[in-house]
């Protein structure tokens, strides 16, 4: 954890992964579907289980964590959806994957103890982070506290709310129960302009951002009547990537607040 602090950078492409790294991020979230908070570069998605992860890891040396997360949407997940997550699993490991993000809860709202017992079993030894999954809980408070006795590494949260400035206050009392015993790590809305309140505010030490700038596309020809999917994605000729400027932003503030 250089400079007691660790960057995780969420990407979902082998440019935004290379980027991050150059731009000082200590760890990598690879996925895909950003826009749905993030999904598993999964089976369904050939090239993405096979070329992604493969050559993100050829390209970086930073650990890199892959999203099991199957379809967007809640975190209440079928028999089927399991044995998905379980299989995606098996096959990341062997691609190389350095550790799991991961969730699941009961209809009640509370932790699925006993299906995120079984999803830690399955990566072991690999280190485990409970995604944002959490920050759909009906108490935090003891949600964190099932963390901590299943072993999970880390969570990654906003605090319960619709950004992590937003759910600061609650991030700063996670930290203090915690006592070091898992990792609180802020992440959602985390822009140049409020990570430091957020790091100072907390006492986190890690914290998660994607850091993207727009890029055109290198298209001449271009047909704007067409869409690739629903009125709600992201422009066709317009493609976000990782931003090693902003990454180095994140980076030096990070490093002279903490």
């Amino acid at each position: 954890m250089a400079g007691g602090f660790l960057m995780e950078v969420c990407v979902d492409s082998v440019e935004s992964a290379v980027n991050a790294e150059r731009g000082g991020a200590g760890r990598l979230e690879l996925c895909c579907s950003l826009m749905e908070g993030g999904l598993t570069p999964s089976l369904v998605f050939i090239y993405l289980l096979t070329g992604l992860l493969q050559i993100v890891k050829r390209c970086v040396k930073i650990p890199v964590y892959v999203m099991i997360r199957p379809r967007g949407g809640d975190f209440l997940y079928s028999d089927w959806e399991v044995e998905v997550m379980r299989k995606d699993m098996e096959v990341m490991q062997t691609h190389g994957a350095d550790g799991f993000v991961l969730g699941a809860l009961t209809a009640d709202g509370w932790v699925d103890a006993e299906l995120c017992m079984e999803f830690l079993a399955a990566a072991r030894p690999l280190p485990v982070t409970f995604h944002r999954a959490f920050d759909m809980v009906s108490d935090a408070a003891v949600a964190l506290e099932t963390l901590v006795s299943l072993g999970f590494q880390r969570v990654l949260t906003s605090g319960c709310d619709s950004s992590a400035l937003e759910g600061l206050s609650l991030i700063k009392c996670l930290v203090e129960q915690a006592k070091g015993r898992i990792t609180i790590m802020p992440g959602g809305g985390i822009t140049e302009r409020n990570l430091q309140r957020i790091l100072a505010g907390s006492g986190a030490r890690e914290f998660h951002c994607s850091a993207r700038s727009s890029r055109d596309s290198a298209m001449k020809f271009r047909n704007s009547s067409v869409t690739m999917g629903a009125s709600l994605t992201a422009p066709e000729y317009s493609l976000k990537v990782a931003d090693v400027s902003k990454v180095r932003t994140f980076n030096a503030i990070a490093k002279n607040t903490l």
